[in-house]
């Protein structure tokens, strides 16, 4: 959005009004705290240190910044202090060795409209409640049920996809796979939480990709949350909360036709093919757990587990594909693992194959290495600690830098170069246990979707490959700018042509 000179002129003006008057009511002088906090670039009145991380994106110049002031630095977004974090060493401290001091997550105004003041999982305070709703959602997500529940949803969507592919190729038609692969991935997610396509769902994923964008980058009143007068200059905290509004109904619309359903069919109800939502309303019902699960929770759980999942699959996805294309090597090496490991005249690839493709789950991980989908990590200091001998005040806003990290030449040979073949003598997973590779994070905030999303990433990978040949359109190169967002996805779509993949014999057969 275009922002007049003159408006800047008056916004910055009234900042600095605000700025002075406060340094006049408390004197000029404030009793530094004798800590010692860790380096960081210099700062400018009111603006902090956000001069420094105009014209790039955040973790790029944080990691520029780190390189020069070390991997515990201090910055400072208007008035918000930050303590970054850009080396495995330093990173295991915070997730592994001071987990639990470091076990909530930093919130921010527009934050805790969006996620109805921590409600969900994701910015939900460290605790009791939590524990409990973070279990229920990864146990329900990961159990032997529900993977078999999945499996046939799963089979049936990816063969609508193919064939999809494969009527547009014989007319040449480009392939928006960026597109798909989110379309794809929201169908399989949408199953898992909803148990399928539900009323007013595209209306659903519309507010809720749009309240994703309006949290996503710098808002002004999260970087000066104590300035009330900013509510009055900001738009952002009224477009968040009426987005939130809509939302917030149409999941109430949701979970009262569910309940319906449920109630009619009360003495035939099963467990064997329940969905998220259905679990989330049994245990309501049951009132097993050690707080009142109201809808309100529900919503903000639903929400969280649904934009986590879909956003994250999908930005992996189309970088694995851009690199890919970018390195046919490396494309030919993961076709002709698949297409030899499984044979011919396959339909449809699925979950229990993946054990023979090391190869393609090596290409996810260096995907995820190159290009984490989230690449800083938030944390929230809960008491005060210690970091490599800085100090950390409780309520300290902490980020690892995981982006840096990844790409750090002290862990990584030529860190800057798309190798998948580097997995294969070094026994590294993302799972939380390598502090140079967290792209799920680690420790309790993990993400809890891991399993379900890497499954999901490989599967289709898998699938796009094994049945297609993929180039670029005549004359066209691959864009790989970045767009910052909750997930760094691929600033431009990725466009490709596919080629329907056809076994020789099968060829051969053809022309005798």
């Amino acid at each position: 959005m275009e922002v007049s000179l003159s408006f800047c002129f008056v916004v910055l003006s009234t900042l600095l009004a605000i700025w002075l008057l406060k340094l006049f009511v408390s004197g000029g002088n404030t009793k530094p705290k004798k800590s010692l906090k860790p380096p960081g670039p210099w700062t400018l009145p009111i603006i902090g240190s956000l001069h420094h991380l105009i014209s790039t994106l955040p973790h790029h110049k944080i990691r520029e910044l780190s390189r020069r002031h070390g991997p515990v630095m201090s910055i400072k977004l208007g008035e918000v202090p930050v303590v970054v974090i850009s080396s495995a060493e330093a990173a295991e401290l915070v997730l592994k060795t001071n987990d639990p001091l470091f076990g909530s997550r930093p919130s921010s105004p527009t934050m805790e409209i969006a996620t109805r003041g921590g409600k969900g999982i994701v910015l939900a305070p460290y605790g009791e409640r939590w524990r409990q709703v973070r279990k229920v959602c990864t146990v329900e997500l990961l159990s032997a049920k529900q993977v078999k529940r999945m499996e046939g949803i799963r089979t049936k969507e990816l063969g609508n996809l193919l064939r999809f592919i494969t009527e547009s190729s014989r007319d040449g038609a480009t392939i928006n796979v960026s597109d798909k692969v989110a379309s794809l991935t929201n169908h399989l997610v949408t199953v898992g939480v909803f148990g399928g396509k539900f009323t007013r769902q595209d209306e659903y994923l519309h507010e809720l990709d749009k309240t994703m964008e309006l949290i996503s980058g710098f808002a002004l009143l999260d970087l000066f949350p104590s300035w009330w007068l900013l509510r009055w200059i900001s738009n952002s905290e009224r477009h968040v909360r009426r987005s939130c509004r809509r939302l917030e109904g149409m999941v109430a619309d949701i979970v009262n036709e569910r309940k319906a359903v449920r109630a009619a069919s009360y003495s035939a109800r099963s467990t064997d093919d329940e969905d998220l939502l259905d679990v989330l309303l049994r245990l309501q019902e049951e009132d097993s757990l050690a707080f009142t699960l109201t809808t309100e929770i529900i919503g903000a759980v639903l929400s969280d587990i649904f934009g986590a999942a879909t956003h994250t699959t999908s930005s992996v996805l189309e970088w694995t594909m851009s690199e890919l294309v970018n390195h046919p090597e490396a494309m030919s090496r993961a076709q002709l693992e698949v297409r030899k490991v499984l044979g011919e005249g396959r339909s449809v690839i699925n979950n229990f194959d993946l054990a023979e493709l090391p190869f393609i789950r090596m290409v996810i991980k260096e995907t995820l290495r190159m290009h984490p989908p989230a690449p800083l990590l938030p944390r929230l200091t809960r008491e005060d600690s210690k970091i490599m001998g800085y100090d950390l005040l409780e309520g300290t806003n902490v980020c690892i830098n995981v982006f840096a990290i990844s790409r750090d030449p002290k862990y990584w040979e030529n860190p800057e170069e798309f190798k998948p073949e580097r997995f294969e003598n070094i026994n590294k997973d993302y799972y939380g246990t390598h502090f140079d590779f967290t792209p799920f994070g680690a420790g309790r905030r993990q993400c809890p979707g891991i399993q379900f999303s890497s499954s999901v990433m490989e599967v289709i990978l898998a699938n796009l490959l094994y049945h297609f040949d993929w180039m670029l359109p005549d004359g066209a190169s691959i864009d790989m700018s970045e767009k910052f967002g909750l997930a760094v996805g691929k600033k431009h779509a990725l466009k490709l042509k596919a080629i329907p993949y056809v076994v020789k014999s099968h060829a051969a057969e053809a022309t005798q």
